[in-house]
């Protein structure tokens, strides 16, 4: 089962990960965490990589309906979105929020994973319509 929804990019890797923090914004989504894998392992480990950038996007009115309904779903909390480079693109890939439903198996998780689902994908649309 999929657990991505992913499009491609034709731009620069900063171009990308400028236009994605907005096109989250744009939904209802702010960024908490930052996480430059690539300086990461090259800092940490001597080893080079393609950029890599993971983003921690949160909904604040999601995420309290997601926690009201389980307090243990913070561990899939906030909704890791990637920033990569890849063959000459970049890919913007987020994890699909149907996820929460899967794991938790909670009935009350479905309207906001549905929420989140339609506020992400439209994020994505507009990356792809405008880079795709």
């Amino acid at each position: 089962m999929p657990y991505d929804r992913t499009v491609q990019l034709h731009t620069g890797f900063k171009e990308a990960a400028q236009a994605v923090r907005h096109a989250l914004a744009e939904q209802g989504f702010g960024v908490l965490t930052e996480i430059d894998v690539q300086a990461t392992l090259r800092n940490k480990l001597g080893h080079d990589m393609e950029p890599y950038l993971i983003l921690g996007a949160c909904n604040p009115a999601l995420a309290h309906r997601a926690l009201e309904a389980d307090r243990a779903v913070g561990l899939l909390l906030p909704c890791n979105v990637v920033v990569r480079a890849a063959d000459n693109q970049v890919l913007v890939q987020a994890i699909d929020p149907g996820t929460m439903v899967t794991l938790t198996e909670l009935d009350a998780m479905v309207p906001v994973a549905e929420e989140a689902t339609r506020r992400l994908d439209s994020a994505l649309a507009f990356l792809q319509e405008t880079y795709g």
